[in-house]
């Protein structure tokens, strides 16, 4: 199997205000857990990152589901050509509740 140039992370400017959102204990985990599942083949579906059927919050069409009990999600979109993937938003899912920025979206 040919070896790829891993995807760069960019991160859409409100992923800032999304970040300010949830507790600073936990911005490692989300960068590291990024950098980790969507660096290499995140075009690739798991138990944990699904292609969504209607587009979610912010137009994404890829979530990550990760964290303790996968309270986190993160809502991408995948440009091959390019090998970026763009955060377009970082929320926190408590029940059937998700939060993105402080603002409450269906889920």
């Amino acid at each position: 199997m040919a070896k790829h140039d891993p995807f760069a992370l960019l991160f859409a400017p409100e992923t800032i205000d999304h970040l300010r959102a949830i507790e600073h204990k936990y911005h490692r985990l989300i960068q590291q857990t990024l950098d980790e599942q969507l660096s290499h083949r995140p075009d690739v579906e798991t138990r944990n990152r699904k292609l969504l059927e209607t587009p979610a919050p912010f137009g994404a069409t890829w979530e990550l589901r990760f964290g303790p009990n996968n309270r986190f999600r993160a809502f991408y979109e995948i440009n091959q050509a390019a090998r970026t993937v763009e955060i377009l938003a970082i929320g926190v899912k408590e029940g059937n509740r998700l939060r993105i920025g402080g603002e409450e979206f269906e889920s």
